[in-house]
């Protein structure tokens, strides 16, 4: 909780700065905005490690293979990247580029997530047979 609090707050003196900043030098603005965004990210990539831990103990739990749970994994990276990219996008006033990231982003989420679909119909195949 306490670490949400810090990255709320300091979201809330980065937008606050950056709309200063944007009126004379846009440019600083968004790297200001990219600085304050890799330093959010910095703060909670233990987070990450956190939960990759827990689905492979999930994954040792169940017995299920790990290539199952890869289109996973690989389907929330795009899905994180690809909102990071809108919204920089989006900061910098291109919301044509930002749209058309979030559309090929969902495109290469769908391809990822295809193998998962085909091993759970696979699966409900055998069950039913």
């Amino acid at each position: 909780m306490e670490e949400m609090v810090r990255i709320a707050a300091a979201g809330a003196v980065t937008a606050v700065l950056a709309c200063l900043l944007r009126r004379h030098t846009p440019e600083l603005a968004l790297l200001l905005v990219l600085a304050a965004g890799v330093w959010m990210v910095m703060r909670v990539s233990h987070s990450l490690g956190a939960a990759a831990a827990l689905m492979r103990e999930l994954t040792e739990l169940t017995g299920l293979e790990e290539s199952l749970l890869e289109p996973v994994w690989k389907t929330v990276a795009v899905s994180i990247l690809t909102r990071l990219t809108a919204e920089i996008c989006r900061s910098s006033g291109e919301g044509g580029a930002a749209s058309f990231v979030e559309l090929a982003g969902t495109v290469i989420a769908l391809s990822l997530a295809l193998p998962l679909a085909r091993a759970v119909a696979q699966l409900m195949t055998e069950l039913l047979r």
